[in-house]
């Protein structure tokens, strides 16, 4: 018997849930039995499409007030209240500092963390407002407790999601809305693949090269996969969870321990 019988039925909205982390999450919850929205900028339709008894599916840009908006309104029209929230959705840039575009950093801080703070109080006052406790799971970085070359916007954007909830914790904790962020570190997604191929062209090395630098630098001697954060994410919104809120757990294989 499962440790998570608990989670099934349970409805769990899935931000960036088409692909890498996110659609790991969305399958991992699956396998609990629970009822997941996946949202992402890759669906197309703006309103909820139900795939089969276990997903539904909504175009959601976490930038955009408008589209969060949208989709909270949908969510309380139709009775789909989540019981958990996990915010994946999120992109990176790279270059020197002194060298980038404001256009970059501005994205970035547009998806990472303007996004996460606006489906953080779209959905979060839908579960404060149905009096429903329950879980919220906002993926940050190692990046948000470290400093990395060539990734300014993404290192400031992590940082301030840590910032947001440990302020959203201790605001919904009356609620019994429970409040934690996961920190992942070197995980093999397109988007870790995209960033060796752009760190090697900025520091003039070989993706091969940066690889080996990644996996030199993990104690346990290999790169984290995204089943390695589905599983932390579950346990987050899990029952076994309860006594914990306002956290940064990593997931990084011993890369980051503060």
């Amino acid at each position: 018997m499962s440790l998570f019988t608990s989670l099934e039925k349970k409805i769990v909205l899935v931000t960036g849930g088409y692909q890498g982390i996110g659609r790991q999450v969305v399958e991992t919850f699956q396998n609990e039995k629970a009822i997941v929205i996946a949202a992402n900028l890759a669906y197309q339709n703006k309103t909820l499409r139900q795939i089969n008894d276990q997903e539904y599916q909504i175009n959601l840009d976490v930038s955009d007030e408008k589209s969060v908006s949208n989709l909270a309104d949908q969510l309380k029209t139709q009775n789909l209240t989540p019981n958990i929230l996990v915010n994946v959705a999120g992109i990176s840039t790279m270059d020197y500092l002194i060298e980038s575009k404001t256009s970059d950093f501005d994205k970035t801080i547009a998806v990472n963390t303007r996004g996460t703070y606006l489906v953080s109080k779209y959905i979060v006052s839908l579960m404060v407002a149905a009096k429903r406790p329950g879980k919220v799971v906002l993926i940050a970085s190692q990046a948000g407790k470290n400093g990395y070359r060539a990734m300014a916007a993404y290192v400031a954007s992590k940082h301030a999601v840590l910032g947001l909830t440990k302020t959203l914790a201790i605001e919904v904790a009356h609620d019994q809305i429970n409040v934690n962020a996961v920190c992942p570190g070197i995980i093999e997604t397109s988007m870790k693949h995209r960033e060796r191929k752009d760190g090697a062209k900025i520091r003039g090395l070989t993706p091969d090269d940066i690889e080996k630098e990644d996996n030199s630098q993990v104690p346990l001697g290999r790169t984290g996969t995204p089943e390695d954060v589905a599983n932390v994410v579950l346990f987050l919104a899990s029952p076994l969870s309860d006594y914990m809120t306002g956290q940064g757990i990593n997931v990084t294989g011993g890369m980051t321990m503060n």
